[in-house]
């Protein structure tokens, strides 16, 4: 199988892009800026959502589903909301098409305007609250604890799969609660849920924190985020928990008997993930030779790949194959068995390592008379024979192993790529030369953020809720700082 890439060294965005394709995960459509999801790309995906979904529903919350398109009536309720996604809005504004009179195609018939355009969703928030309304009309209603899992469009001209494309695949979850109080925890509560999965499921290292108030979310009071670093030393935002006050309840007049009898608003959160975490999983771990994927949301945690050349060695290699793979299998070991008489061995083991299968298995008539397997790792690209009885147990102990261990490398990774400076000259410096997360002072100024990103193309990737808060002057303005904040230039 021809598989070669472009090194990440040689041009790391050409690298991610011909992976993504040569890997099966995506390609571009027919549609500008928008991507098919292959089959295989799917299925990494759906153990991304089955996860997650598991975790929201352990969490209290339940799933269910809103329209696509919102009356555009609804986004002018909510000022800094329609500002925050005026310019990615797609808009109905027909609903019928008929052939042209001079027979030269379909056209948009002009007599079925509709009243009201609408528009195709890019969050659901709006369309949401108008539906809250009906539902609460009392404490005993609240909290109201709804996750949806849907697409949303954004407009977007500039694309890249997965990282950024016009339409994409996302859960949004939309709370409604008694106080500010519940608000707050519920919206913490699932930036910790995020930073969970990131960090056991994907084994992505993650930086818990909130958003400057410039980067928050369009009506939110409060954005909290997790940040990952890529290993071109560029941040990636993986995902998002917003506290949204009472400016969507206000707006949509969703009020509550309270136990006193008094009317109130409802406080809110929305939270997602999209799609993009497939960008985040190809970039943290994957190398030269292909994706390298965690076995937590691996589709296919095993390979098994027969090596014969006659129908009686098939035989034998088959019979062992088959055995193995009930055994791992009722072990709840996700296991594929490559048995195609359509393509050679080798080409097998470059498919694999290509798409980043973490345990490689191979028997041939030599390791059926020995009672052996030969056994790779993607990981570490490195083989050894393991003898049948002790296959099954090897195989068990080298998911969690690999798992670790990626985890383990991208955290190392960080460590040495994270920068602390006390000088706007060093700060400029070090994203120039060597790149990665930057903490630094900042006097808390949208005037100095927006100086920052003007002239470096850094941002503030957010506000780090952990560590310790220490005191200082601003490396741009030398204005007091109550603690350092995390820079880098980002997807």
């Amino acid at each position: 199988m021809a598989k070669k890439l472009t090194t990440r060294e040689e041009d790391y965005s050409k690298w991610y892009n011909e992976l993504v394709i040569k890997a099966d995960l995506a390609e571009n459509s027919g549609v500008r800026g928008c991507m098919v999801i292959k089959p295989y790309g799917y299925a990494i995906w759906e153990r991304m959502q089955a996860e997650l979904d598991r975790m929201f529903k352990e969490t209290g919350h339940q799933n269910a589903y809103f329209p696509l398109f919102i009356p555009k009536s609804y986004f002018s309720k909510e000022a800094s909301h329609v500002d925050g996604f005026a310019k990615e809005c797609a808009v109905v504004t027909h609903y019928r098409l008929k052939n042209a009179e001079d027979g030269s195609g379909i056209v948009v018939d002009p007599d079925a305007k509709l009243e009201e355009e609408l528009i195709v969703r890019p969050t659901s928030e709006t369309i949401i609250w108008d539906t809250y309304r009906k539902w609460i009309q009392s404490y005993r209603d609240l909290p109201l604890l709804i996750n949806q899992w849907a697409n949303v469009v954004r407009w977007e001209m500039r694309t890249r799969l997965f990282l950024r494309t016009a339409e994409f695949l996302w859960q949004e979850g939309h709370t409604a609660h008694a106080t500010k109080e519940e608000a707050i925890a519920e919206a913490e509560q699932m930036m910790n849920v995020y930073s969970d999965f990131a960090e056991n499921y994907m084994a992505i290292p993650v930086v818990k924190g909130t958003k400057t108030e410039s980067e928050r979310f369009a009506g939110a009071l409060e954005t909290y985020c997790i940040e990952a670093l890529m290993q071109d030393g560029k941040a990636l935002q993986a995902g998002t928990s917003h506290f949204l006050g009472q400016n969507f309840a206000k707006a949509f007049d969703v009020k509550f008997a309270a136990k006193d009898g008094t009317l109130d608003y409802v406080w809110a959160t929305s939270w997602g993930v999209s799609t993009r975490l497939m960008g985040a999983l190809v970039m943290t771990h994957s190398d030269d030779n292909g994706l390298v994927l965690p076995p937590n949301l691996a589709p296919d945690q095993v390979v098994i790949v027969p090596i014969y050349r006659k129908d009686e060695e098939f035989e034998a290699v088959n019979e062992v194959a088959l055995e193995l793979m009930k055994k791992l299998r009722s072990q709840g070991v996700r296991v594929k068995y490559d048995n195609r008489d359509t393509q050679k061995p080798g080409w097998k083991f470059n498919e694999y390592e290509l798409k980043g299968v973490p345990v490689r298995i191979a028997i041939g008539p030599k390791d059926v008379e020995k009672g052996t397997v030969e056994l790779a790792r993607r990981d570490t690209l490195t083989k050894e024979f393991i003898s049948n009885e002790d296959v099954v147990e090897k195989v068990k102990s080298l998911m969690d192993e690999i798992q670790k261990n990626l985890f383990d490398k991208a955290v190392a990774h960080r460590t040495e790529n994270t920068t602390e400076v006390s000088s706007y000259e060093e700060f400029k410096e070090v994203l120039e030369t060597k790149g990665g997360f930057i903490l630094a002072h900042w006097d808390g100024t949208i005037e100095t953020e927006e100086k920052i990103k003007n002239e470096t193309k850094a941002t503030i990737r957010c506000i780090p809720l952990e560590g310790e808060k220490v005191a200082g002057t601003c490396m741009v303005t030398g204005k007091p700082s109550t603690g350092k904040v995390l820079f880098a230039k980002a997807y």
